[in-house]
C-alpha cells in the first residue's frame, strides 16, 4: 500500500570534528586537575574534558525518542514526520472484531510504542478512522478495533483494549516494529470507560486516554496508569459532572493524570478530527509511552482555558 503521507524528516546534520590536543597540552590539563583536585576543586578527566553531543546525550537518556523535537505547530499538524501505511485486521481474530492497524513505514529509527483505541456504544472504528494516521505520523503503532458486539459495555471493551494489544505485540504482521513494553489505551465513550477498565486490569500499560468516557463505576483509586481524560462541555449523554470529572477525581493524586474539558464540545466530539484533543493526547503519549520530557512543555505548566478549552486540571511536573 502506498503511503499516506511522505517523511518529512531530514538527515541530521554533519558535524565538525576538533583537532586532537598535542600530548603537552592534554599533559598539562592533567596536571592542572590534580593540583585543583587537592586544594577541593574537582575537575573531569582530560577525557571526558569535551563533552558529548546534544543529540547523543539524548540517545543515552533515553532511547525511545522519536522523531525532531516538537513544537506547538508540529504537535497541532494534521500529520507529523512519520510516513504512514495501513494493515486491515479480520473479525476472525480472537478477543475482538478485527479493525486497522495504521503505523510508520520505516524500520530505520527501532521500535515504537503501540496504541489501541475503541469506539463508543453502538459505533464501529470508523467512528475513531482520524487518531489512525494522525497518532502513527507521529511515532506510534495504532490499533483502531471494533468490539465483538456494538453493544458492549465497557468492561468487555476494556478486555478487547487489552486483546487487541496482545495481538499487535505477539501475532501481527508489524509485531517486529512494536516495543511491547510500551503500550496505551484510548476510547470514546463506552469505549472510553474501557480505557478506564484496561489500565484498572493492565497496570504496566504506559497511558490511557479515555474520550467523554462513560462507564457505571465512578471510582479509579486503584489506576495506576497515566491517565489522561478529556470531557466536554456540552456533554448531555456522559456530561462531565457525572462522568468524566468524577473519574479524574477518584485517581489517585500520586498518579500522573489530567483532565481536559473541551469548550462548545459535545459527546461526539471526539469522533471528528480536533486539534485539542490530537495536541495533547500525542504530548501525552509521547510523555509517558515514549518517556519523551520533551513534550512536557505543552502539559505543564496547565494550558489556560481558551476559546476551545473550559478547563485544564493536572498535577505538575509529572513523575
Amino acid at each position: 500500500m502506498e503511503p499516506l503521507h511522505h517523511d518529512t524528516s531530514t538527515p541530521e546534520a554533519g558535524r565538525h570534528r576538533r583537532k586532537p590536543r598535542s600530548r603537552t597540552v592534554r599533559l598539562s590539563l592533567a596536571g592542572l586537575a590534580l593540583a585543583l583536585t587537592g586544594t577541593g576543586v574537582a575537575l573531569m578527566p582530560a577525557a571526558q574534558a569535551a563533552p558529548e553531543t546534544a543529540a547523543v546525550q539524548a540517545a543515552a537518556e533515553n532511547p525511545y525518542e522519536r522523531g525532531p523535537a516538537p513544537t506547538e505547530r508540529s504537535i497541532e499538524a494534521s500529520r507529523g514526520p512519520y510516513s504512514v501505511s495501513e494493515r486491515n485486521v479480520s473479525s476472525l481474530v480472537f478477543g475482538f472484531d478485527g479493525g486497522t492497524i495504521y503505523y510508520p513505514t520505516t524500520t530505520s529509527d527501532g521500535t515504537f510504542g503501540a496504541v489501541a483505541i475503541a469506539p463508543g456504544f453502538t459505533a464501529d472504528e470508523g467512528s475513531m478512522a482520524w487518531y489512525g494516521p494522525r497518532l502513527a505520523s507521529q511515532g506510534f503503532v495504532v490499533l483502531t478495533i471494533n468490539t465483538n458486539t456494538r453493544l458492549d459495555q465497557p468492561g468487555q471493551r476494556g478486555d478487547q483494549l487489552l486483546a487487541a494489544l496482545d495481538y499487535l505485540v505477539e501475532d501481527s504482521a508489524v509485531r517486529s516494529r512494536i516495543d511491547r513494553n510500551r503500550l496505551a489505551v484510548m476510547g470514546h465513550s463506552m469505549g472510553g470507560g474501557g480505557a478506564l477498565e484496561a489500565a484498572s486490569d493492565r497496570p504496566s500499560l504506559k497511558a490511557s486516554i479515555p474520550l467523554t468516557p462513560w462507564n457505571l463505576d465512578k471510582t479509579w483509586g486503584e489506576v495506576t496508569v497515566p491517565t489522561f481524560i478529556i470531557g466536554a462541555d456540552g456533554d448531555s449523554i456522559a456530561s462531565v459532572r457525572s462522568h468524566a470529572e468524577p473519574f479524574y477525581e477518584s485517581l489517585r493524586s500520586s498518579t500522573n493524570r489530567a483532565y481536559m474539558e473541551l469548550n462548545n464540545a459535545t459527546h461526539f466530539t471526539p469522533n471528528l478530527s480536533n486539534t485539542e484533543i490530537a495536541k495533547y493526547s500525542i504530548s501525552w503519549l509521547k510523555r509517558f509511552v515514549d518517556n519523551d520530557t520533551r513534550y512536557e512543555q505543552f502539559l505543564c505548566p496547565i494550558p489556560r482555558p481558551s476559546l476551545q478549552i473550559e478547563e485544564f486540571r493536572g498535577n505538575c511536573p509529572h513523575t
